[in-house]
């Protein structure tokens, strides 16, 4: 499953479940998409595959950093 242009993606965070984490793609490429959304760090995100499925860590990788994926 992969992330596709104009669709929005949202988690919640480990850390409070009341707080959500949304991106809106913008473009993409083989290995990146370009996303807009609320307390980003970066607009550019790196893509990896985990059990064929698309991720992201909208706010670097940590931890408990919150992983976007693409189903």
């Amino acid at each position: 499953m992969n992330f596709e242009t104009g669709k929005t993606y949202t988690t919640r965070s480990i850390v409070n479940s009341d707080t959500t984490i949304s991106v809106t793609v913008l473009r993409r490429t083989a290995k990146t998409i370009y996303v807009k959304g609320d307390a980003l760090t970066k607009q550019a995100l790196r893509v990896w595959q985990y059990d064929g499925v698309e991720q992201v860590a909208p706010w670097g990788k940590y931890s408990m950093s919150p992983v976007i994926s693409a189903n």
